[in-house]
């Protein structure tokens, strides 16, 4: 499987720095920006891109974008307020190592930046539009997870179709729309970007499952069980396979690929 990460990596230090800010609000940003990662959605974009016949170069700005505005999501998942995390990818939080106020404000400055950088690109109106559905739908799931705890199956997954889905959808789309893609070939990415929510999602709840039945936390392996989600993580597998099938090419074998990474992380 071919490595995004070096052009992704680059492309984030350039942009990131190309604005003329105050230093401690520039650097706050760059602080959670450029803090690693696997970089998953940005690969999502590229792939997609390149599947359905566009090179890398048509997305790495909406790759970009949504590294920007995941980013920010984490800054303020991790604030008091909300899920109160003190680490983050094996460094101080960023409002441990900044402050609350400074942590608030580099996440808003990160969504307005993704905002900001996709000014430059000319057209490409439903790739744009795809990108910044998903972060606002990535708020709306955050709202619901803290106002509507789940209690049933219907709505955990709608909590995690938005809270967690919504990103990889906007990262499909987005990198398909910049490709060019038709709208047959629109639903079959957006299909596969449901599928792949969901994957990853559950891979994540099988990662913590004793974090969460220590706290009590409704997720797929509390409600259906271990056996169960490994179970629905195999059909899901599969589903996405199918779904690239009729797809040739390097990108369709690296998504293929990083399908199978995900059902089978460590980490």
């Amino acid at each position: 499987m071919r490595d995004y990460l070096p052009i992704i990596e680059k492309a984030l230090d350039e942009s990131s720095a190309a604005f003329l800010l105050p230093d401690l609000f520039q650097s706050s940003m760059r602080y959670s920006l450029l803090s690693g990662g696997k970089r998953v959605r940005a690969s999502l974009c590229l792939l997609c891109c390149e599947l359905v016949g566009g090179q890398v170069e048509d997305a790495l700005p909406f790759a970009c974008a949504l590294e920007m505005v995941h980013a920010y999501s984490l800054i303020h998942d991790d604030l008091p307020a909300m899920d109160n995390d003190s680490m983050r990818r094996g460094k101080p939080s960023s409002h441990v190592a900044f402050g609350e106020a400074n942590a608030i404000l580099a996440g808003d400055g990160l969504l307005t930046m993704a905002m900001r950088l996709l000014c430059d690109v000319p057209g490409k109106e439903q790739a744009k539009k795809a990108l910044f559905q998903g972060a606002l739908d990535m708020a709306a799931g955050q709202s619901l997870d803290i106002n509507v705890p789940a209690r049933d199956e219907q709505t955990l997954h709608q909590i995690h179709d938005l809270k967690t889905g919504a990103l990889f959808k906007a990262a499909c789309l987005s990198g398909a729309y910049a490709g060019g893609c038709d709208e047959r070939q629109a639903q079959t990415i957006s299909s596969l970007a449901d599928k792949l929510g969901l994957l990853f999602q559950m891979t994540d709840d099988i990662l913590d499952k004793d974090k969460d039945l220590a706290e009590g936390k409704l997720t797929y392996v509390t409600l259906l069980g271990e056996e169960e989600t490994h179970a629905r993580i195999e059909k899901l597998t599969a589903q996405i396979c199918a779904l690239l099938a009729p797809f040739s090419g390097p990108a369709a074998e690296d998504l293929t690929a990083m399908t199978q990474a995900i059902a089978r992380r460590k980490k």
